[in-house]
């Protein structure tokens, strides 16, 4: 087991990185914890407000593009988590470029300062997204990356930069490829929030096609036990640690159950237009993650129960989220695709 005092959280400000910061606070209050984000859309201070003048606590806003300000943090801690990236495969099929920077050349930056000052562990955050559709069977960590969007795509890059840099300079690589990931504090343009957010209102829930596609979905705060384990535990030698629950739900089934929760007619179900490219069916396979002891505690419909009600309950932090910038992207991520109706 490692004991690790001083850590780089990079993207701690967004969705899983907040969650995994709240773990860290709880779990391991002995821990140094520098946070750095580029607080962009998804970015929210809120999210970690409650840390804020907090002894061992620091947040730094800046992008891991920026190879001084890294080299300049990463000098002071012990080791880097990677969750800092654009992560929609919406908005990358709208704007790639922005997630090549980030999710590769970011990857690199924070690789490099890794292995300048000797940390003896980076570990990237990545996406089960990189194997590609999995048509069949289930993806086990060995398998060949498949991409097929721009986001997974940028992600497996970053992947490779992370892996070059271990098999040349020797740097300490971990990977974590966690399958879709919800619970609080995610921003409401992924489908399990805009949703409950939309549902909350009484506007349509946006599903793609006939809402067949599957995902297995794992509650924030099982994913974030994973990632610790594996920063904490995981030997080398393996590597990489897919994260999921082996259980598969399709979109349609979500969009019921958010109805059900919230007692709203399935009425508000309406099928757009497919995402292009879209891959339909995600699956990995968790044999090595829960050979290291790890096992999900929270089931989907628990988590889902408990998300719609976080979500019901704080109002106050998702509603200036929706602002201008988020429904122009909403019409034209749904709006403009919207199928006419039969």
């Amino acid at each position: 087991m490692r004991s690790l005092k001083r850590l780089l959280v990079a993207g701690g400000a967004g969705f899983i990185g907040s969650n995994f910061v709240r773990l860290l606070r709880k779990n391991r209050p002995e821990v140094e914890i520098t946070v750095l984000d580029k607080l962009t859309y998804a970015g929210n201070p809120a999210n970690l407000a409650e840390f804020e003048g907090g002894r061992g606590y620091r947040f730094v806003h800046g992008d891991i593009c920026d190879s001084q300000l890294v080299d300049s943090i990463a000098a002071g801690v012990e080791a880097i988590v990677n969750f800092a990236a654009e992560t929609h495969v919406d908005r990358s099929l709208m704007e790639p470029l922005a997630f090549i920077d980030t999710d590769v050349r970011g990857t690199a930056i924070l690789c490099e300062a890794a292995r300048k000052h000797a940390h003896e562990i980076f570990l990237l955050v990545s996406t089960d997204e990189v194997y590609g559709e999995v048509l069949d069977g289930r993806s086990r960590e060995e398998d060949a990356l498949k991409p097929r969007s721009p986001y997974s795509a940028s992600k497996a890059g970053g992947e490779h930069i992370a892996r070059a840099y271990a098999a040349s300079f020797g740097l300490p690589l971990l990977v974590t490829r966690g399958s879709n990931t919800f619970g609080p504090y995610q921003y409401p343009e992924k489908l399990i929030p805009v949703l409950i957010t939309n549902a909350i209102d009484g506007l349509p829930l946006p599903l793609y096609n006939d809402g067949s596609a599957v995902r297995d979905y794992v509650h924030v705060e099982d994913h974030c036990r994973a990632i610790d384990l594996v920063l904490h535990n995981a030997p080398l030698s393996d590597g990489v640690y897919n994260i999921g629950t082996g259980v598969e739900t399709n979109g349609k089934q979500v969009a019921n159950a958010v109805l059900e929760i919230m007692g709203k007619p399935k009425s508000l179900i309406e099928y757009v237009a497919d995402r292009p490219g879209h891959d339909y069916r995600y699956a990995v396979d968790i044999t090595r993650i829960t050979e290291l002891g790890w096992e999900p505690q929270v089931t989907f419909p628990e988590g889902l129960e408990s998300t719609v009600r976080w979500y019901v309950d704080h109002q106050d932090w998702w509603r200036p989220l929706r602002s201008g910038e988020y429904w122009e992207y909403y019409k034209r991520n749904y709006r403009a695709l919207t199928k006419p109706s039969a």
